[in-house]
């Protein structure tokens, strides 16, 4: 990247964020977010996926270089290294995460729309199983899966819930989308499917009013849903800078020899 970039420092609102944030104003010449080519995001990664949301609903997308001050730090670099932040951000190299789009009809009929980087879930509210029909491209490849919810997860939140759920990892760039289902009860012996980031996913609840189901984007939570349809949207992708050697691609990987 260029070393003549504008870039804009945002902080947690952590201690520590806090604390640590002191020398670094000190240290550039810093211009307003909305003036700014690259956003320098101090904390965690909730906090930079808090960053990237604000940016998807404002309309205004910049790539971001985060500098781990948070707890795992998966999707930021290490705030230890002495290099000036200019050369830093300049000698970074660029990762694209393409975001979901879920579109989502609830039991009344309202209809919302949210973006997820890391996955879309689908969860039950009560103590009744879900039951839910998987569509896929149009075509019901699943009448009713039964258990706790089910996701669609990118490769960058791959490692994320959907790790957590037993769903597979997937490398950046291979332009595929993990279906994990969450604690299925029937068919019980189903993992789940790995599919093209070209395909649309959709989902219906069945029997709501006994089974009611949450749909969540990342954060963003809708209840009583009817209906959810998922897609990949390649008209919102954003741009993640890693410095060198040290990449989320090569994170990916360690974390499928993690014993």
């Amino acid at each position: 990247m260029s070393d003549d970039l504008k870039l804009a420092l945002v902080v947690s609102d952590s201690q520590k964020a806090q604390n640590g944030a002191e020398k670094l104003r000190r240290s550039h010449n810093w211009v307003e977010p909305s003036q700014a080519d690259v956003l320098v995001v101090l904390g965690g990664d909730g906090f930079l996926l808090h960053c990237l949301h604000e940016m998807l609903d404002l309309g205004r997308v910049m790539p971001c270089y985060g500098l781990n001050l948070g707890t795992l730090g998966f999707l930021m670099n290490s705030d230890h290294v002495q290099t000036p932040i200019g050369e830093r951000v300049a000698m970074a190299h660029e990762v694209s995460v393409c975001p979901l789009e879920m579109n989502v009809v609830t039991q009344g009929g309202d209809e919302y729309c949210y973006h997820a980087i890391n996955e879309v879930s689908l969860l039950r509210e009560t103590r009744q199983t879900a039951k839910l029909e998987v569509i896929i491209n149009g075509k019901v490849r699943m009448e009713e899966l039964a258990g706790d919810g089910v996701l669609v997860a990118t490769p960058a939140g791959s490692t994320a819930y959907n790790l957590s759920a037993n769903g597979p990892i997937l490398p950046l760039g291979s332009g595929l989308m993990a279906l994990t289902p969450i604690s299925p009860f029937r068919p019980r012996r189903w993992r789940g499917a790995i599919l093209p980031d070209s395909a649309e996913v959709e989902f219906r609840v069945r029997e709501p009013d006994k089974r009611p189901v949450a749909a969540v984007a990342d954060q963003k939570e809708v209840r009583n849903i009817k209906h959810v349809h998922i897609k990949a949207s390649r008209a919102k992708e954003l741009t993640l800078l890693f410095d060198p050697g040290f990449s989320l691609e090569e994170r990916i990987f360690a974390e499928q020899f993690q014993v």
